[in-house]
């Protein structure tokens, strides 16, 4: 019987379901007024005052400001904004915490 490559989605079930990160960027890109919408919260925090900053508060202070919530912003995306936040403004990185990745 020949081998084949299977690919860790393939072997765990999942086909070819796009990754966490995927569906991130494709999220981001359709709504980037999220990303500017949590360097705005990020910024005003830090002004006033505060050493630390959650991104799931954040999160949930966007879905508060918006009438009906806002479709398919994801908790899966909280680390990956959270990256984003620190890779354009390194100076916040004290402020955000992440933590090792565990997926893709």
């Amino acid at each position: 019987m020949p081998a084949t490559a299977t690919s860790s989605a393939q072997m765990s079930g999942f086909g070819n379901r796009p990754t966490i990160t995927e569906q991130f960027h494709a999220f981001d890109a359709a709504h980037p007024w999220i990303y500017t919408s949590l360097e705005r919260l990020v910024a005003q925090h830090l002004a006033a005052g505060a050493t630390r900053v959650g991104m799931k508060a954040l999160f949930e202070a966007l879905r508060w400001r918006r009438p009906h919530g806002i479709t398919g912003l994801n908790n899966n995306y909280t680390a990956l904004y959270a990256r984003r936040l620190i890779d354009e403004h390194p100076e916040w990185a004290s402020a955000i915490e992440t933590r090792r990745r565990r997926s893709p």
